[in-house]
């Protein structure tokens, strides 16, 4: 094994970055052909390798770099949203069979408005909703 950016402590650039994280890449891809990283929690020249380099490229990703969070529906609006489809429903169409507003409806899917007791009913009794997921995820 070829150590490189020993004299490094600190990544404060980019393009140090980026060669950093690929020579980390490669290591792994040397570590994993050379069985180095066969056991778990190894410690050989390889698991101390990665380690150090990613422990920079760790510090160097919260100083200076800002991800997006991911966004994912949740299983309550998703198994509405089937039930929808499956009835060939449109929004307006279920809110009024749930005796609510469309922009309420919209919200309740969006999770931007919580269900009430009396809704979870409601979307129990109209679209057979399994009460699991309204209790879970309301």
């Amino acid at each position: 094994m070829i150590k490189k950016f020993q004299d490094i402590t600190v990544v404060k650039d980019r393009k140090l970055f980026d060669e950093m994280a690929e020579y980390e890449e490669n290591l792994i891809q040397e570590a994993t052909f050379n069985g180095a990283l066969a056991e778990q929690g190894a410690d050989n020249e390889y698991t101390r390798e990665i380690g150090r380099v990613g422990r920079m490229l760790a510090n160097y990703e919260s100083t200076y770099m800002t991800f997006k969070y991911l966004k994912f529906k949740s299983p309550l609006a998703i198994s509405i949203e089937k039930e929808l489809a499956s009835r060939s429903l449109k929004q307006r169409e279920a809110a009024e069979m749930l005796n609510i507003k469309e922009s309420t409806f919209s919200q309740i899917i969006r999770g931007k408005r919580p269900v009430s007791m009396q809704m979870a009913k409601r979307l129990y009794k109209v679209f057979n909703i399994d009460p699991k997921l309204i209790l879970e995820y309301a």
